[in-house]
């Protein structure tokens, strides 16, 4: 990454963002993290910033991480987007993948981390 890469993070678990957010930075210290708690705050975060890539909770109050994913598919088509749940639904996947946003099971580990990293590459 040539210049430090910046990262939407969206979760109503504020135990999960900051799990997310701490592998985040021990893989890639120089990350510029963002968080929302959900949805509505991290479409008003969007004002102000151009994340490469989005990583999404499912199950939020408000607005699922789908229907987060659909929005930010038209307002920053160029934004990269991953879900990362516990939610393993198959319904949910399909609507990810015709989305073109990346699936990820939690639990949050390194290895799942790593790979959305890669996403980045």
């Amino acid at each position: 990454m040539s210049q430090p890469a910046s990262i939407l993070l969206v979760d109503d678990s504020r135990a999960s963002r900051m799990l997310c957010a701490a592998v985040m930075r021990s893989l890639h210290p120089e990350l510029h993290l963002l968080e929302a708690g959900d949805g509505a705050a991290a479409l008003a975060l969007l004002d102000d910033a151009h994340p490469d890539l989005a990583v999404l909770d499912m199950n939020m109050p408000g607005m699922s991480g789908i229907e987060l994913a659909e929005r930010l598919r038209l307002s920053h088509p160029g934004m990269k987007l991953a879900l990362l749940t516990a939610n393993t639904q198959e319904a949910i996947q399909r609507r990810a993948a015709a989305l073109g946003v990346h699936f990820f099971r939690k639990p949050i580990g390194e290895k799942v981390v790593a790979d959305i990293l890669a996403l980045l590459e």
